[in-house]
Formats: C-alpha cells, sequence, structure tokens
C-alpha cells in the first residue's frame, strides 16, 4: 500500500500507521471506547476519531506532548504522566472494545498484558511492532546506525508474533506498516515496523 505522508489529515505519522491497520484488518472503530498506550502527540488518537471513535482515553508517560487539538476534544481524556504498564489496572468503566499501542521502544513482552487488561469481552488489540527494539542482546550486532535490515527485522517480528500466546494473546492478523518508522529522529534509512491485531486468547 502506497501511502503519502506530505498529504497527511494526522496530527502525526502514526496515523497513517494506523489507518493502514484498520484498512488491512477490517476494523470500524465508529461508537467504539478505545485507549491509545504511548499517545504521545496523538497520531493514533486523532485517526480514532477521525473514523468515528466515540471516546479515547490517551495515555503517554510525557507531559503536554498531546496535540492541543486533540485535548480540547471531548472525546478524549488524557492520562499524561502515566506509564501503562505499571499504572493501577482500570475500572469497569475504563475499559475498552480497543487498545492501540505504539510505545516506543518497550518491548511487547511487556506492553500485551497491560492492553489486554483494558479490553472489555470480545475487544482487539492493535500493536505497533518495532522489530529493532526487539533484538536480544546478540543481535544488537545487526542493528547498523540503528538500522535493522529487512530480512533480519521480518524474522525478528515472526518471533514476537509466535511468541504472543505465552503473553495470553491470539493473533488475529498482522500488516506490514506503509511507513519506514524513526525519520523523524534523524535517521534517513528508517526501520521497518508492522502492525498486529490480537485478541485475549485466555479465554
Amino acid at each position: 500500500m502506497s501511502v503519502s505522508e506530505t498529504d497527511n489529515p494526522f496530527v502525526s505519522r502514526g496515523g497513517l500507521k494506523l489507518r493502514h491497520a484498520l484498512l488491512e484488518f477490517g476494523v470500524d472503530v465508529r461508537g467504539m471506547a478505545c485507549a491509545d498506550f504511548g499517545a504521545n502527540v496523538g497520531g493514533f488518537t486523532d485517526c480514532l476519531l477521525q473514523d468515528g471513535a466515540a471516546l479515547v482515553t490517551a495515555v503517554d508517560t510525557g507531559y503536554g506532548t498531546l496535540a492541543w487539538k486533540l485535548r480540547k476534544d471531548p472525546r478524549v481524556v488524557v492520562r499524561e504522566r502515566t506509564n501503562a504498564i505499571h499504572a493501577a489496572g482500570p475500572t469497569a468503566e475504563e475499559r475498552v472494545d480497543l487498545v492501540v499501542m505504539d510505545m516506543g521502544w518497550t518491548a511487547q513482552r511487556m506492553c500485551i498484558p497491560a492492553g489486554l487488561a483494558w479490553l472489555k469481552p470480545g475487544g482487539r488489540i492493535i500493536t505497533l511492532i518495532k522489530p529493532h527494539y526487539e533484538v536480544s542482546a546478540e543481535e544488537k550486532r545487526l542493528l547498523v546506525d540503528g538500522v535493522l535490515g529487512r530480512a533480519d527485522a521480518e524474522r525478528i517480528v515472526r518471533r514476537v508474533l509466535e511468541a504472543m500466546p505465552s503473553l495470553g494473546a491470539r493473533v488475529l492478523g498482522e500488516t506490514e506498516s506503509p511507513i519506514i518508522g524513526g525519520k523523524t529522529k534523524g535517521n534517513i534509512a528508517g526501520n521497518h515496523e508492522w502492525l498486529a491485531m490480537l485478541e485475549d486468547g485466555r479465554l
């Protein structure tokens, strides 16, 4: 899928990544209660709102980073200075239909259990997998200026997906992100990323 970043309708490139995943997975978020882990500026949150989500709880460890247009939107609950991994469990009212995640350098083995805890029965997770942050200590030598070659990236993302059942999640679908990650941090080459849709596999 070709995506034009010059015509990005969202507050960050992340919105383009999530829009691609929603289309690929056939997810209609209209009327859904959602949570965005690692919201940052709010690309994922913006995408969810533009696609009709009823409520988005934007969770991030930072402060003041969420775009103003999202911060003032009555459909957004802002949870700043909050680490989704260590935060207290959600109340019954906070549980959601969909959790979306882009938690930067945090490994999936830490993110997924936190996401599962926020789901209503039948809920789903869409997570952005960054293979370059999933490398083992021995695999760090594969990174060249922070970039992981495509073949190694594919191998590592496959390993991550195969480990999902051990985290309590069942993989429903996967798709490569249409946008190379990392360019905004001065990395010209960027890294290949994937998005996966999951459900609670413990049921």
